[in-house]
């Protein structure tokens, strides 16, 4: 659903702008733009050097825009789906410093943190993104979102492993098993 709405706004040129404001699209080389509809079509899409184009693409389009918020939110989708995601983050931190009532900007750092299981920081933007919204659509987008990351939370997927009550005994075994061999080597030594 995210997919189809993304791709109808940017057909209509319209994709990350608030109302009434200039498209981001009009600083997008055609060529980006036709690569972009592909990706948010499909990421599996982009071959490799398609990929890395419309990276190189994006990057220079912020680099000319740098205070366009919503262009570091497109640059930053194409840094994940390029696997550049320490560059990615930083792209919408730097969005959401821009803008900082940027629904999109929040729903996708959302997302992101989601994906790395960063759990707290993905629940943070998803609520902040779930305030911003101005329609139905995002809405329903925050609100899917936040039940994913409360699923995630309640089945213990977060960072560092599952952190439910027998990941942790097992955990807390395997320590006082390791130190207790260590204490019967020292008195075997002695």
């Amino acid at each position: 659903m995210e997919t189809e709405i993304m791709m109808t706004r940017m057909e209509n040129g319209s994709a990350l702008t608030a109302p009434g404001s200039s498209s981001v699209l009009a600083v997008v080389p055609q060529k980006a733009q036709g690569l972009l509809l592909r990706m948010f079509a499909d990421p599996y899409l982009l071959e490799k050097p398609e990929r890395a184009d419309l990276v190189t693409q994006l990057r220079e389009c912020v680099t000319a825009n740098p205070r366009v918020s919503e262009l570091r939110v497109l640059f930053a989708m194409a840094l994940c789906v390029n696997f550049e995601v320490p560059d990615a983050i930083e792209e919408l931190r730097e969005a959401v410093l821009l803008a900082p009532q940027s629904f999109i900007a929040h729903l996708k750092m959302g997302e992101l943190w989601m994906r790395l299981r960063v759990m707290d920081k993905a629940e943070h933007h998803t609520h902040e993104a779930a305030l911003l919204a101005q329609s139905l659509a995002q809405s329903e987008l925050a609100r899917r979102q936040a039940a994913s990351i409360r699923s995630m939370k309640q089945a213990g997927i977060e960072r560092g492993g599952y952190k439910n009550p027998r990941f942790l005994l097992g955990r807390l075994s395997r320590l006082w098993t390791r130190d207790r061999g260590e204490a019967m080597a020292t008195v075997d030594a002695s």
